[in-house]
């Protein structure tokens, strides 16, 4: 049996605004098992796009600990995180987040390049990413020249490009409309099962929930198996 690889241990986060503390959510607690993939549900707002700053360790929990690997984020400085998550976390975002003055391949061999690691393996395992995503003519082409769906399909593959332990994936297909969202929805959930890559999406999409091992629903700032919000 898979152990756990994430573990969220009575997590809580909340934000100061003006005078008052506004609680987002409390106590959260679940694991996620290697090579899991779950999708997390939950109304806008409800704190979903947080919990994914948190796993990643981009931002740090007003108590309880996120710990992945058994590496225990909350107890790691912010320049530790940011290493840690640059060697062990993928992420794709709603929109795209590619840098606009490289090319495709320039924008792929970035995370390699944070951690020093650019050899030949590294670049032909890039090459043959932007194959799985159907842009291996493209490598050269700036991301203005490219339609939503491709440039998403870029930013799966630049998630991906340095064999995370983790794939992180915030409303991939919310910035665009249905039928491309579909496809690219299709290639992230095949790449990341044929990686066994443990995987967390942020979705509204009910589709999408018929997809994974397990659903997770944020409710009324608390943390439930299954459901839909």
């Amino acid at each position: 049996m898979s152990q756990p690889l994430i573990q969220l241990r009575n997590l809580s986060k909340s934000y100061r605004e003006g005078e008052t503390e506004r609680l987002i959510f409390s106590n959260l607690q679940t694991e996620i098992l290697a090579g899991e993939f779950v999708v997390l549900l939950g109304r806008s707002g409800s704190g979903k796009s947080t919990l994914l700053n948190l796993i990643s360790g981009i931002d740090l929990p007003s108590a309880g600990e996120v710990v992945i690997g058994g590496t225990n984020l909350t107890r790691l400085s912010e320049h530790r995180r940011t290493l840690f998550r640059r060697q062990h976390i993928g992420f794709v975002f709603q929109f795209y987040n590619l840098i606009p003055t490289l090319t495709v391949m320039e924008n792929l061999l970035l995370p390699l390049e944070l951690t020093g690691a650019v050899g030949e393996g590294e670049k032909s395992r890039a090459l043959k990413l932007l194959e799985q995503v159907g842009l291996s003519k493209r490598g050269d082409s700036y991301p203005e020249r490219l339609s939503g769906g491709e440039q998403q399909r870029v930013a799966i593959a630049r998630a991906l490009v340095h064999r995370p332990q983790v794939l992180l994936a915030d409303e991939p297909t919310g910035n665009l409309d249905a039928e491309t969202g579909a496809l690219v929805l299709a290639l992230l959930g095949r790449l990341a099962r044929e990686a066994e890559m443990t995987t967390l999406m942020v979705t509204h999409s009910l589709e999408v929930a018929k997809l994974a091992d397990r659903v997770l629903t944020i409710d009324s700032g608390r943390l439930i198996e299954g459901g839909a919000a």
